[in-house]
């Protein structure tokens, strides 16, 4: 499969425009090691090192949806990996948004700034997702791209009021994209789509 199709794969499955261009504007193979970018373009999930993954387009446009994400919002990733996922929603929120990534593993939190070094609205973080990014809270929206079967404490106080946080909710063989909203401090769920895979949540000391 090659970038066209890809899109054409995306669009038929009804994708916001916003989305597909997105897709369209983002070059996935800058974000994958050199012995796969034949492959950049299949519609599958991709090793990146350190057993983690770059997630399959399908899933991450899923996600995006569940986000409904507007221009100018703050957004914050939890499991950043290769940063792939940071410049699609930069291109949806335009230049007076700003995007945020906390990425546990080290070398691939570095990685993901090379990655990124052109966009001038995202910033990379290396640390421990469950905790969050408070100095730069609270925001539009929360996107957790690691499999955890409830969303952390700390993450819900850094969403704003009526802010929407997705995440990937179940065990670690299955899990379900589940959307929620803040409402009244509170988490309110707003959408589930099963049947989807992440590597885990690490809920450790960064290394």
């Amino acid at each position: 499969m090659d970038k066209t199709q890809l899109l054409k794969s995306l669009k038929q499955e009804a994708f916001s425009k916003d989305i597909i261009n997105a897709f369209s504007k983002v070059k996935r193979e800058n974000f994958i090691p050199d012995n796969l970018k034949n492959r950049a373009y299949e519609d599958t999930a991709l090793p990146i090192g350190e057993g983690q993954t770059i997630s399959q387009p399908y899933t991450i446009a899923t996600m995006l949806s569940l986000l409904n994400l507007k221009k100018g919002q703050k957004v914050l990733e939890i499991g950043s990996g290769c940063g792939y996922v940071l410049a699609l929603i930069s291109d949806i929120v335009g230049t007076k948004g700003k995007v945020y990534g906390v990425e546990i593993v080290k070398s691939l939190a570095e990685r993901s700034r090379i990655n990124l070094s052109e966009y001038s609205n995202i910033k990379v973080y290396h640390g421990n997702g469950s905790k969050g990014l408070i100095e730069k809270s609270p925001f539009d929206r929360i996107i957790i791209s690691a499999a955890l079967e409830e969303i952390p404490t700390e993450l819900i106080g850094q969403l704003k009021e009526r802010g929407i946080i997705v995440a990937p909710i179940g065990s670690q063989y299955e899990q379900t994209l589940t959307s929620f909203q803040k409402i009244n401090n509170e988490l309110e769920l707003r959408e589930e789509i099963p049947g989807f895979v992440f590597v885990p949540f690490v809920n450790s000391n960064p290394n």
